[in-house]
């Protein structure tokens, strides 16, 4: 199945089980795409001992799930795009939706 994931919030514990679906997911040998947009660009930066955001996006990447986040949310939050966090458009999220069998919110 192919199973596609939008993040939205910059809440640690809300984005951190959001990554652990997704990772559960891939576990499944379902294909795992992740879109960050608005406040959840920030997820690298909101990381608790308790809720580790970055950790669970590592363990996805490795896995071979594939993240793509808001160019425009990025810019205007004054961030940089990395390999965790790179710039994309509203077009690859809308590729998402469409290529998806599933889409879930956080």
């Amino acid at each position: 199945m192919k199973i596609g994931v939008v993040i939205s919030s910059h809440d640690a514990e809300t984005c951190w089980n959001a990554l652990r679906y997704a990772n559960f997911c891939l576990e499944q040998r379902d294909e795992v795409k992740i879109f960050f947009m608005g406040k959840g660009v920030e997820y690298q930066k909101i990381k608790t001992d308790r809720f580790d955001t970055t950790g669970q996006a590592k363990k996805f990447v490795q896995s071979g799930g594939t993240i793509y986040a808001c160019g425009s949310c990025i810019r205007s939050r004054e961030q940089e795009d990395s390999a965790m966090c790179p710039v994309s458009t509203m077009k690859d999220m809308y590729d998402l939706v469409k290529e998806s069998d599933k889409v879930v919110t956080f």
